[in-house]
């Protein structure tokens, strides 16, 4: 045995435990290139998510926005009158309202030539809205009244800048000339764009009106099928997760259910639509395209993930817990529900808020139910029709509206692809604040 220092004349530079040699600078050196590998990687993770987020932010803000003819004016009874007794109704209030509109112009200074197929092409068929407003508020016959009148898709694209004049063909839709009065009626401040509620809150329109396309229908048939997803994933997938993690014996048939769970949660989702369609439509004969066979389907799916995210958040209990409760004469019962399950809960909770989130956003499985296929027109009567009447979800509205030739559905997709993250990101962040506000260390 040797009695070696620092300093001692056996020690060279090489050993000495102050000095760094040239391998422990080539090792920090390898550790700051390894550091600085990943700073490079998240930095560009974020640049990239942060393209993507402008990229649907720019492209889906028009649908959030509207295009409107905000025009005043007043009609009095011998003009209602009048116009009543013509033999078409609709066309008598379109040429009032035409005639209203070019005075107010006149008396703005703007002359501009237009005659009804303009003002048509332009905002529709506006004297049946006119017409339904007096015939629903008589007590409005001479007082002044705004009307808030929405222009058509092509007009909203020409104030987004997605039609050009340049660009444009004449149609029976829109015409160069169309555009001048357009003009006119910005200029003069009654036409102007405004938030469009009736995107939040409106249904689906035919496939010539996307301006009038609204997602609150699809925000109420995903509503629906999560309370499904929710009231059955959550009970089943806890109850199994507890009996594979604590109750079930280690033999060759639970190691194969565990193993068809993990491969299962690797199955593609349109193969559970596939199952969907052979076995709750075609042979339990349940409604199509209704949101309780679409939570059913989800359900199958989100089974696996909420499995697999339960059992590892009661595996993480530490096993001295279990041996703490039953060493003070708890049974294998009681430490399960009274000590483990209670210590598990924020991951379990977790777990399910993701799998509730994945399941929001497929659609796959939704097309071979026919969910995709249906056009929500309107809201459910009450809770039971919720269920079990045809609705579209917010995914299968995104893809419908992508797949139609209009490129203003387009703008509509990207904006419901704007609330569905909102949606996702929300119940990710529900699911942090769980995890925080439960979460016990020991």
């Amino acid at each position: 045995m040797t009695d070696a220092t620092l300093n001692g004349d056996g020690a060279g530079k090489s050993n000495s435990l102050t000095a760094r040699d040239a391998r422990t600078k080539r090792r920090n050196a390898a550790e700051k290139r390894f550091q600085a590998y990943g700073m490079i990687a998240i930095g560009i993770g974020l640049f990239f998510l942060v393209v993507l987020a402008i990229a649907i932010v720019r492209s889906g803000a028009p649908a959030f926005t509207k295009t409107v003819v905000d025009v005043e004016f007043t009609l009095s009874q011998e003009e209602i009158d009048s116009a009543e007794s013509e033999l078409f109704k609709t066309k008598a209030y379109q040429d009032l309202f035409i005639s209203k509109l070019e005075a107010q112009l006149n008396e703005r200074g703007l002359e501009v030539d237009f005659d009804a197929d303009a003002i048509e092409r332009l905002l529709g068929k506006t004297g049946g809205t006119i017409r339904e407003y007096y015939q629903g508020n008589s007590n409005m016959i001479g007082e002044p009244v705004r009307f808030e009148l929405a222009a058509s898709s092509r007009v909203d694209g020409y104030f987004n800048g997605r039609v050009t004049r340049e660009g444009m063909q004449d149609s029976r839709f829109l015409m160069k000339t169309d555009l001048d009065i357009v003009d006119a009626l910005h200029e003069a401040g009654i036409m102007k764009s405004a938030f469009n509620w009736t995107f939040i809150t409106g249904t689906d329109s035919g496939v010539d009106n996307p301006g009038g396309a609204g997602i609150g229908a699809s925000v109420v048939g995903s509503f629906f099928m999560m309370l499904v997803v929710l009231a059955l994933s959550l009970p089943i997938g806890v109850a199994a997760s507890i009996y594979l993690e604590e109750f079930a014996p280690q033999n060759k048939f639970t190691d194969l259910i565990e193993v068809n769970i993990s491969n299962l949660a690797a199955v593609p989702s349109i193969v559970f639509g596939i199952l969907g369609l052979a076995v709750f439509i075609q042979f339990m004969h349940l409604p199509q395209s209704a949101p309780l066979v679409g939570g059913l389907v989800l359900t199958l799916m989100t089974l696996p993930t909420i499995i697999i995210s339960t059992r590892a958040s009661l595996k993480a209990v530490p096993p001295s817990i279990r041996d703490a409760a039953l060493g003070v004469g708890a049974s294998k019962m009681q430490a399960v529900f009274h000590h483990v399950l209670p210590l598990a809960m924020p991951g379990i909770l977790t777990g399910t808020i993701i799998g509730l989130a994945q399941a929001l956003g497929e659609t796959a499985p939704l097309l071979l139910i026919g969910m995709v296929g249906f056009v929500a027109r309107g809201y459910p009567e009450g809770i039971v029709s919720g269920f079990t009447d045809p609705n579209s979800a917010m995914p299968a509205q995104i893809y419908t509206w992508a797949a139609r030739a209009d490129v203003a559905f387009y703008e509509k997709a990207w904006g419901g692809i704007i609330i569905l993250l909102i949606f996702l990101l929300t119940m990710n962040i529900l699911a942090i604040i769980l995890r925080r506000r439960f979460e016990r260390r020991w």
